[in-house]
């Protein structure tokens, strides 16, 4: 399942993509093709609850689902426009602007939840609903994406919001005053070509709203019991797959979330052949901050500076890759990446003990990545 730059429904399948949205669902889809105006919707099943699966059946077989209510639904529907692309080469070789975009919405419920036994209280409802409780949570998903290309450049945005609210949470019993959830995401990209497309130069930026009311910008599996406080569920995140670096929002962040950054890069192919042999370099400086400064270990906005660079060869491969913006055939990548941690993630004078730790300056990240492999 992909929409729009993939910030929020990714298919992770770039080459050396670890995650991707899948969804079982019944799907209608149906257009305008003279106009190049596509509209569908579905019925999502988005998540199971309790099943009769146990270790302990050695004949195996299909587990069923036992608690159609604790299920979570999804009904989503989009309306987008998506030109031709023999149609799109055609226009922007005349010199014409070509406007791509759409909505995508969805709409999420779960009635029931499995109760997590966290206190007395939660144990003693845990044996008297047979280990369900209320939750009542819904969310209404809008997604809207535009894209513009106009002779060798490209301006592309996407932007989300996550709006519920949840009556039932673990310490927490108040239908009549649900917790909210009002999450804010935004990603943009600008490209220019030159040099017969050899030449990339790209500015990428992406935001996702921040919660002052939890501790930590990486909210562990259970991101209720670490609120600190009031207000509304407001960390937004970006799908896993979205990789803007190698180290930070990758590895240590496991994916933007809570923070907003700046990425320059530029990429050149030194060999660029029309059959999809190509080799080249690139070089990307990303700048990253928190959207809310208290959701920080130092207290402060200004979370790392990390450097990016790469060679990249793709071997020619006539029957899957005769498009050099394409990938096939046998690919490689030797990609280097050093993260400078800023005051973001400093420690706060009170934890620095000088009498167990003599130096507590933090000390930069670094990563070497080879990729080997083949697309077919």
């Amino acid at each position: 399942m992909h929409w729009g730059l993939g910030m929020l429904n990714n298919a992770g399948d770039c080459i050396d993509c670890d995650y991707q949205t899948n969804v079982d669902r019944i799907m209608f889809t149906t257009g305008l093709k003279s106009l190049d105006l596509y509209f569908g919707g579905s019925w999502d099943f988005v998540s199971t609850g309790p099943t009769n699966a146990s270790p302990y059946d050695v004949y195996g077989g299909q587990p069923y689902n036992t608690a159609n209510l604790a299920n979570v639904a999804q009904w989503s529907a989009f309306v987008a426009r998506r030109t031709n692309p023999e149609l799109q080469r055609l226009k922007l070789s005349r010199g014409d602007i070509v406007v791509n975009g759409g909505v995508y919405a969805q709409y999420r419920k779960q009635l029931l939840d499995v109760t997590a036994p966290e206190t007395p209280f939660t144990m003693d409802r845990t044996a008297l609903n047979n280990g369900f409780e209320r939750r009542g949570a819904e969310a209404f998903i809008p997604d809207v994406w535009v894209q513009l290309l106009f002779g060798k450049l490209r301006l592309e945005a996407e932007a989300a919001t996550i709006w519920g609210s949840i009556e039932n949470t673990p310490g927490r019993n108040t239908p009549n005053d649900p917790l909210k959830l009002r999450m804010w995401g935004l990603a943009t990209q600008a490209e220019f070509r030159a040099v017969e497309d050899k030449l990339r130069i790209q500015f990428g930026h992406g935001w996702a709203s921040g919660d002052p009311n939890v501790e930590g910008l990486a909210p562990g599996p259970n991101p209720l019991g670490q609120r600190q406080g009031g207000g509304a569920i407001s960390t937004f995140r970006f799908h896993p797959a979205y990789y803007v670096d190698y180290i930070f929002f990758r590895r240590i962040m496991s994916r933007v979330q809570g923070a907003y950054y700046f990425r320059p890069s530029v990429e050149y192919d030194f060999v660029r052949n029309p059959n999809g042999q190509k080799f080249g370099g690139g070089a990307a400086i990303i700048w990253s901050r928190a959207s809310q400064f208290m959701q920080t270990p130092g207290n402060k906005r200004d979370l790392g500076v990390e450097l990016d660079v790469q060679l990249y060869y793709q071997a020619k491969d006539g029957t899957l890759n005769d498009d050099p913006n394409k990938m096939g055939g046998f690919y490689s990548a030797l990609q280097y990446g050093v993260f400078f941690p800023l005051g973001g993630l400093d420690y706060l004078k009170g934890e620095q003990d000088t009498s167990k730790i003599a130096d507590w300056s933090l000390s930069t990240a670094q990563t070497v990545r080879l990729i080997l492999g083949v697309m077919f």
